[in-house]
């Protein structure tokens, strides 16, 4: 890495896996947020002067407010999102924000095939139901499930974790559409659906949502997708749908989607994310047609160790004054 950044301090708010704390030690003094901290304690940390970089989790909020009175130079966001950072509010501040793209696609897609399957084959109620000693032999209608094979995946989003999902559902022989920009849409040409061309259905949002009989959602949390699954999407899919959610917990109307669970809207739902992390709506975690991961579909060993090291290197090329490997918003470092 080089020589130490000189008179800097890495303000850790949560530790990072091997290698990152290595890497960031090697090259400074390292300020590391045992228990965490509040919204208030962040602010004021990030005001204090004492550090120039924070390397932050997806809880840590940095609103507008925070980031204009904060002295830091970079924020390395130990994620692929960062709908947790105010970037035009960072940007007007002079502050870098880098994050861990391209790394956790096919950690993902497997978090989303894992839900599509475990929802649809009951495999939780299945797990409770022997260990809980009620198994006492093959019965001819015990737990039965829904199909995948043969039926269609629709795909809210087509970007590398969408993608990834659709290799993997069309080897199980299912039906994949998708559309590309929801609740708009755009024109795809064959040249940019490269290998999916011929194997894939461009769909409206109205027609996906109208046909699937999996909808997985694998969009940005932006002003446009918030709420993007609400009472009127539910609403309009199949009652023998299920729902995967993999992206943002607030794309997904919560509340909505447990009145659709409970109502038979819909026949199931498996999320990674929620819409108030870590709480869940009411009455979600009761719902027997679930299936609730807890935020780990990046959770591998090497996915992890990926994303601390290139976190890791952000950080320190923003403490340097140098643009991050990893950028969100390149042009902050002019000002």
């Amino acid at each position: 890495m080089g020589d130490r950044v000189t008179a800097t301090d890495f303000l850790v708010t949560t530790p990072l896996p091997d290698p990152g704390m290595r890497l960031l030690e090697a090259a400074g003094t390292v300020t590391v947020a045992e228990n965490g901290l509040t919204h208030t304690e962040l602010a004021d940390a990030c005001a204090s002067g004492d550090h120039r970089v924070v390397v932050a989790q997806l809880r840590d909020e940095f609103d507008a407010t925070l980031l204009d009175g904060a002295k830091i130079t970079g924020i390395s966001n130990f994620a692929v999102g960062y709908n947790n950072i105010d970037i035009a509010a960072a940007t007007a501040n002079a502050i870098v924000v880098g994050n861990t793209p391209g790394v956790l696609t096919d950690a993902t897609a497997d978090i989303a095939v894992l839900l599509m399957l475990a929802v649809a084959r009951r495999c939780v109620e299945a797990d409770t139901f022997v260990r809980a000693g009620k198994f006492h032999g093959w019965e001819p209608e015990l737990l039965l499930g829904h199909d995948v094979s043969g039926k269609t995946l629709g795909l809210a989003g087509f970007g590398r974790i969408a993608r990834a999902t659709a290799r993997r559902a069309l080897a199980f022989g299912m039906t994949v559409a998708f559309c590309p920009r929801p609740p708009g849409d755009r024109p795809v040409s064959e040249e940019e659906l490269g290998e999916f061309a011929g194997k894939v259905r461009h769909m409206s949002w109205p027609e996906l949502v109208d046909t699937s009989d999996y909808l997985s959602v694998h969009v940005p949390l932006n002003d446009q997708t918030h709420h993007l699954v609400d009472a009127g999407v539910l609403n309009a899919m199949k009652p023998s749908a299920i729902l995967i959610n993999t992206a943002r917990g607030p794309i997904v109307d919560e509340q909505a989607l447990v009145a659709a669970l409970r109502d038979g809207t819909i026949a199931g739902a498996g999320l990674d994310v929620y819409e108030d992390e870590p709480r869940l709506a009411p009455g979600l975690a009761e719902l027997p047609n679930t299936v609730l991961l807890p935020h780990v579909g990046s959770a591998t060993v090497p996915v992890r160790s990926e994303m601390a090291r290139r976190c890791a290197e952000n950080a320190i090329a923003m403490a340097r004054g140098e643009l991050p490997p990893y950028p969100v918003n390149p042009e902050a470092l002019a000002r």
